[in-house]
């Protein structure tokens, strides 16, 4: 117990032990060196009556035996002092001092060697012995200062912050399985990212450059179209993903049990371009079909209109493109019902566009509030209603656009059990407003179409996933799962979603996706992915230091897994996350930071003996062009049969709108 009287008596006991040591190395000095003595007069017989008492006891028996006692009680003494500690000190100061205390300890030997009178010979061997015994106390005397418990030098913590993580292959008909090694206490071990319920969707995110797609996105295309899924991929920098597509799915028709076919939409290139219309009229079954498809497109073109849901100016002119899709979808069962078609109706006169509108029954609740207003000429209502739709759409208006849009190459169904498809859509960076808005439609058809019960696995990849909008996204994730559609959705930070989607579906998307990839992320993307994976029990110590002695206070304490900082400094191919379970196959350790192994030799291997997706057919400018100005033409003769036919019909003259 460190009371006082212990310590004080623990003092007197070391004091006791260091002058029992200093004595002997005094005796060891009269005896070896006693005519030096007897020549500076400083011997006495009673003095040499002890000597030869002590000389019995066999402590001279040799000449180093003495030197060593004396040495030995000297260390005892030493090894229970207790100094002022010192944070700056180390060892290597401390043992240089001993090291150099003992060499002159025991080297002064040979000065006795000397060919000199006794008495210079007696001074030089006692300052070298006493020289190297200060020394050898002053060592002993610093390495007692010295902290010997020192804290972990682990300054980052990164050891600390490990935690077991699943080394099992867990694999079914279904899921998606990344090979991956994790640090565990300082050693590096094997394990795998099981995604075994990709039906509950799939969220990667990452900063530019962190290995999204190269890592996480390739392999989830790869493994699904080795499984036989039905698969549409939303590939912002076309082609890098619809090469992979293509070529996996080249090497593996025969794990579809019906023939699979391969489409591509792409905008910039014609000739490697199937033409497909997203306005199918088959594919509409009733209004609420055309006024989804008039939401997203606009949505799309007008992105802020987003977080403007609801209001006046955007809802009417959502109605308006609403009336218009459904007009065509009715006339003539939908002969000229494309994107195309209703952008050049939309440009019609009002007489005209307004006259031939009112002949649908249907959408007469939808067209009579701009008819109202331009019978009485309100005109500044009306423009504000209309032509922000006209004008966002006529930015659509270019015959490659016309050329795709217009076509029916292939139906968005791909999970058609009978005819599974496999769809590539590209963008291109540098037209995201134009082409974004026309995907989006696509998109938007094609999950309607695919979110069924009874159809084929497939797999929905987006890659940046913000540059196109989805309407009602969260639906999507939340039902498809029962349907068997797994959703992937690339994004880079969760600001992004916010931007484009407005905070409220953002938060939702965020939320509701059951398997979390992330790699480089910061700020609130960061945090939100900590919190979301929890915490775990990890040691803590702390280092007090008193005039005596130092004490270390080591705890337990639960901190977060993966800290905010620590996935702000992930590095490429590095990541973290959880993965979601299923009750036929429960998976404890659902959280990993890992790094992901690709084996690059293969897939160089691999990219090196990939095909371009092959030209599908040759397309001049002229075809593009003729296709541009048939469309234009459709719509005259629309607007000149229509009209001749109300005229002649007294019946229907009444619909007819002039204003002069």
């Amino acid at each position: 117990m460190q009371t006082g009287e212990n310590e004080q008596a623990l003092r007197k006991i070391l004091d006791m032990t260091r002058l029992i040591s200093m004595v002997i190395l005094g005796l060891h000095f009269y005896y070896y060196c006693y005519h030096a003595f007897q020549l500076w007069h400083l011997t006495a017989p009673i003095t040499d009556n002890i000597m030869r008492n002590v000389t019995n006891t066999g402590l001279f028996k040799s000449f180093i035996s003495s030197k060593l006692i004396a040495l030995g009680f000297l260390v005892i003494s030493l090894l229970g002092s207790k100094g002022r500690k010192n944070e700056k000190l180390n060892a290597k100061t401390a043992v240089a001092y001993a090291i150099s205390g003992t060499l002159c300890y025991f080297i002064s030997y040979l000065s006795l060697l000397i060919p000199a009178d006794p008495k210079t010979v007696t001074i030089i061997y006692i300052s070298i012995t006493t020289i190297g015994y200060l020394l050898i106390m002053n060592g002993g005397a610093l390495l007692s200062r010295i902290i010997r418990n020192r804290l972990s030098n682990d300054i980052f913590n990164k050891d600390n912050e490990t935690f077991p993580q699943e080394e099992r292959l867990l694999e079914n008909e279904y899921s998606i399985n990344l090979p991956a090694q994790y640090n565990l206490k300082g050693k590096t071990r094997k394990s795998w990212i099981n995604i075994i319920n990709p039906f509950r969707s799939l969220l990667v995110l990452g900063t530019p450059g962190s290995g999204k797609s190269y890592f996480v996105i390739r392999h989830v295309i790869t493994q699904h179209i080795k499984k036989g899924f039905a698969m549409f991929v939303y590939d912002f920098k076309f082609d890098d993903l619809t090469t992979i597509v293509y070529n996996t799915w080249l090497q593996n028709k025969d794990k579809y049990k019906r023939p699979s076919g391969f489409y591509v939409i792409n905008f910039d290139d014609l000739s490697r371009s199937h033409r497909c219309n997203p306005l199918d009229p088959s594919s509409m079954f009733d209004i609420t079909d055309a006024a989804e498809s008039a939401r997203t497109i606009l949505l799309g073109l007008n992105r802020e209109w987003i977080k403007r849901q609801g209001d006046f100016f955007v809802e009417s002119p959502i109605n308006f493109l609403t009336a218009i899709i459904w007009f065509l979808k009715k006339y003539r069962d939908g002969e000229f019902c494309t994107l195309p078609h209703v952008i050049e109706l939309m440009q019609m006169d009002y007489d005209s566009l307004f006259t031939i509108l009112r002949t649908e029954k249907e959408i007469e609740v939808l067209i009579n509030p701009f008819v109202n207003a331009y019978l009485n000429d309100v005109m500044e209502q009306l423009e504000g209603q209309i032509a922000s739709a006209k004008i966002a759409m006529a930015r659509l208006s270019s015959p490659q656009l016309y050329y795709v849009l217009s076509g029916n190459d292939f139906t968005l169904d791909i999970n058609d059990p009978e005819k599974p498809k496999l769809v590539c859509m590209g963008n291109n960076p540098q037209k995201i407003q134009i082409y974004g808005a026309v995907l989006s439609l696509y998109v938007n058809r094609l999950v309607k179409l695919v979110n069924k019960k009874g159809k084929l696995k497939s797999s929905l990849v987006f890659d940046e996933f913000p540059t196109i909008y989805l309407n009602n996204m969260d639906s999507l994730i939340a039902t498809a799962r029962s349907n068997k559609v797994a959703t992937c959705l690339g994004i880079q930070d969760f600001s992004q979603l916010r931007k484009d989607y407005g905070r409220e579906q953002a938060d939702v998307i965020m939320n509701i996706v059951g398997n979390i990839i992330s790699g480089q992320v910061t700020g609130d993307t960061a945090k939100q992915l900590s919190e979301r994976f929890g915490k775990i029990m990890q040691d803590r110590e702390s280092l007090s230091i008193n005039s005596q002695d130092t004490s270390i206070s080591r705890s337990k304490q639960l901190e977060a897994a993966v800290p905010p900082s620590t996935i702000s400094s992930l590095s490429s191919g590095e990541f973290v996350g959880m993965v979601a379970d299923d009750p036929d196959n429960k998976i404890e350790r659902k959280t990993f930071h890992c790094e992901i192994l690709n084996n690059q030799e293969r897939l160089v291997k691999e990219q090196n003996s990939y095909q371009g997706v092959k030209q599908i057919k040759k397309i001049d400018s002229t075809i593009i062009l003729q296709n541009y100005l048939q469309v234009k033409t459709d719509i005259q003769e629309i607007i000149i049969s229509e009209m001749e036919r109300l005229i002649n019909d007294p019946s229907l003259q009444y619909l007819i709108i002039k204003k002069n």
